[in-house]
């Protein structure tokens, strides 16, 4: 699965722009103590487990550790190794998308596994992409949402970043699909190693975004949510409709 920072940080672009031409006198801890999100019951602790992973783990660890990767390996075989092992997560989609009976996605999937498997040299090279057959992305987490269980309450994991209860729950089912199940530990900590790999290097353009927000954390949650949401409903969330009711009291006066 492609969690990526930088899908999660760039669709809250126009946001942090603004709010950071308009709030020159806020300081980072009036960011934080501005309201009480009802989505994050544990912020406080959340706010601990951020700094964990956002100044001490990616500072000293994961971030100097992408950019020697990204120095030893070359740019197509970094491509070659990222599509591998978004090969591997195929059968998750499958299996996701036919239980959100999706069966159209689930057929995609299942083309994208085969064709890639075969054509693509265990999926080193998307070949299903280049014909039309474009990556349908679905895990558990959505499968539970479109089953209509709650989120739960928001979760800052140490070492893996944003999620909820029921997207963490959904992590774990994942992991149990072929061939996920066929790996052994090693095999495992590798694929996993290279997936945080590929997905710190896809934010390393956006990172200044994220280093110019007001408050980091939040702007993260909020990037996380919509990213979600815009995942679970197939890229068209319902739209909010708008409480005009302000409107009238003001035209009554």
């Amino acid at each position: 699965m492609k969690l990526s920072m930088m899908r999660l940080v760039l669709p809250l672009l126009a946001i942090t722009l603004a709010s950071g031409c308009a709030s020159t006198g806020n300081t980072e801890q009036q960011a934080k103590n501005s309201y009480a999100d009802p989505r994050d019951p544990i912020e406080s602790f959340n706010r601990g487990v951020w700094d964990l992973n956002y100044d001490v783990l990616d500072a000293y660890i994961l971030r100097p550790t992408t950019v020697g990767y990204m120095t030893v390996v070359p740019k197509p075989a970094r491509q070659g190794i990222a599509n591998l092992v978004n090969n591997l997560d195929e059968p998750v989609n499958v299996v996701n998308a036919l239980l959100q009976f999706k069966p159209k996605s689930a057929a995609v999937g299942t083309g994208r596994f085969v064709i890639n498997s075969t054509l693509g040299l265990l999926g080193l090279f998307d070949v299903a992409t280049a014909l039309d057959l474009k990556e349908q992305d679905e895990d558990f987490g959505q499968t539970l949402a479109v089953w209509g269980m709650p989120q739960g309450p928001y979760l800052m994991i140490p070492a893996m970043g944003p999620s909820t209860a029921s997207d963490a729950a959904g992590r774990v089912v994942d992991n149990l699909y072929f061939p996920a199940t066929w790996l052994n530990t090693p095999l495992a900590l590798t694929k996993a190693g290279l997936n945080i790999l590929g997905a710190r290097e896809q934010l390393m353009s956006s990172e200044q975004l994220l280093k110019e927000s007001v408050d980091p954390y939040s702007f993260v949650k909020e990037a996380y949510f919509q990213h979600r949401l815009y995942d679970i409903h197939d890229g068209n969330p319902p739209q909010k409709e708008e409480d005009e009711s302000y409107l009238d009291d003001y035209l009554d006066n």
